[in-house]
C-alpha cells in the first residue's frame, strides 16, 4: 500500500527571478485560465462611494492611469476564496466608520492594505519593464527594494496559506477618529518604504506595512498623546507626516526566517540591530521633515519656510509649545 504525504503549502515568490506576470494569479502564482481573470486595485466598493473611477492616477514613471485601469492577475478561485471575503469584511467595517474598524482583526487590515500596495507596486513595475524596454535597457530594480517587496508579499499570502507570525507583527498600524468632510477620500502611499494611510468617512488610518513594529515604538510616545482623541484632518495629516518621514529614516531592512513545520508556517524575525551599533533610526532634520509636512499639508498652503521659521519648533498644530494637545475645535481651521 502506497502512503502519500499531505504535500506541505508552498509559498509564492514572483520577486525572485521577477515572474510578476499577468498571466499567473498574484496571490497563488498558478496559471490563469484567461485575460479577464483580474482584480481592481481600488476596491470597486471604494472606487463607486468615492467616485474613483475615471480619475487619473499618476505612476512613479510619470505616466497617467486611472484608478479603474490599475488591476491585478487572480484566478478566479482565489478571488472567491480569499479576496473577495476579505473585501466585504471591510466594506462593511469602513462603512460604519470608526468605532467598527477599531473591532477589526489587525491582521485584516495588514492583510487589505498589503493587497492594495502589492497592486500599486504590480502596477509600476509594469510600467518601468515598458519603460525601460521602450529604451532598449535590460529592467533592473534595487536588491534591498526587491527583498522588501518579496518579505510584503510572502506576509500578504498569509491570506491563502496557513502562514503564523512567530511572536512579531510585522507592521505598525496607527488608527484615529478624524473629523473629515463628508465623502472625502484622501490616500497616499509610499512604495519605497511600503507605507500606506487612507482618510475617509469618520476615520484615517496609517499602516508601515513592513518594519516590525518599530516605527510605532519610534512614534508610540505621540500616539499615546493623540490616540483617543478626535483629530481634525490637519492634525491627521502632521501624525501622518511624522510616520512617514521615521519610515523614511528608519534604515534597517527585516530578514526573516521562514520554517515549515507540518501542516504550517512559521515566519520569525532576525534581530534588526544585526551586528550593528548604528541605531535604527537616522538622525532627524527638521528641515527634511518640513519639507515633507509642507507635502502633506499643501491643502492648508502651508509653505516650508512657514513651517520651519523657528527650527527648533515648526508648526504643529497637534500640540502647543508646552507639548499639550490642541483640541480639534480650538484650530480654526478649515477641513
Amino acid at each position: 500500500m502506497v502512503i502519500f504525504a499531505a504535500m506541505a503549502p508552498q509559498i509564492y515568490y514572483p520577486f525572485q527571478s521577477f515572474k510578476a506576470s499577468k498571466k499567473l494569479c498574484f496571490l497563488t502564482g498558478k496559471p490563469l485560465q484567461s485575460s479577464e481573470e483580474q482584480i481592481h486595485v481600488f476596491p470597486q466598493w471604494l472606487m463607486t462611494r468615492y467616485d474613483l473611477h475615471d480619475k487619473p492616477f499618476k505612476l512613479l514613471d510619470e505616466s497617467i492611469s486611472t484608478y479603474k485601469d490599475l488591476k491585478l492577475p487572480c484566478s478566479a478561485e482565489a478571488n472567491e476564496l480569499y479576496v473577495e471575503p476579505l473585501e466585504r469584511e471591510i466594506e462593511a467595517a469602513f462603512t460604519v466608520g470608526y468605532e467598527a474598524v477599531k473591532q477589526l482583526d489587525e491582521l485584516r487590515i495588514f492583510q487589505w492594505a498589503a493587497k492594495w500596495l502589492h497592486g500599486i507596486i504590480f502596477n509600476e513595475l509594469q510600467a518601468a519593464m515598458r519603460q525601460q524596454n521602450a529604451e532598449g535597457e535590460e529592467f533592473s530594480v534595487s536588491q534591498s527594494i526587491l527583498q522588501r517587496f518579496t518579505n510584503l508579499h510572502v506576509m500578504l499570502q498569509t491570506l491563502s496559506l496557513p502562514i503564523q507570525f512567530d511572536e512579531f507583527k510585522p507592521y505598525s498600524l496607527f488608527l484615529f477618529k478624524v473629523d473629515n468632510l463628508e465623502n472625502e477620500f484622501s490616500y497616499r502611499d509610499e512604495v519605497s518604504t511600503v507605507t500606506f494611510s487612507l482618510r475617509i468617512n469618520d476615520f484615517g488610518l496609517i499602516i508601515n506595512l513592513q518594519d516590525n513594529g518599530t516605527v510605532g515604538r519610534y512614534q508610540q510616545e505621540t500616539y499615546d498623546k493623540i490616540k483617543d482623541k478626535v483629530l481634525h484632518p490637519i492634525q491627521f495629516e502632521e501624525f501622518s507626516a511624522r510616520v512617514f518621514y521615521s519610515a523614511y529614516l528608519f534604515n534597517r531592512l527585516p530578514n526573516y526566517d521562514i520554517m515549515p513545520i507540518g501542516n504550517e508556517i512559521y515566519i520569525e524575525a532576525n534581530q534588526l540591530r544585526g551586528n550593528s551599533a548604528k541605531p535604527l533610526f537616522d538622525e532627524w532634520q527638521v528641515k527634511t521633515y518640513g519639507q515633507v509636512l509642507e507635502n502633506f499639508w499643501k491643502k492648508w498652503g502651508y509653505l516650508l519656510l512657514e513651517i520651519i521659521k523657528n527650527p527648533d519648533h515648526p508648526v504643529s498644530h497637534l500640540f502647543d509649545a508646552d507639548g499639550n494637545f490642541k483640541p480639534a475645535d480650538t484650530l480654526g481651521l478649515g477641513k
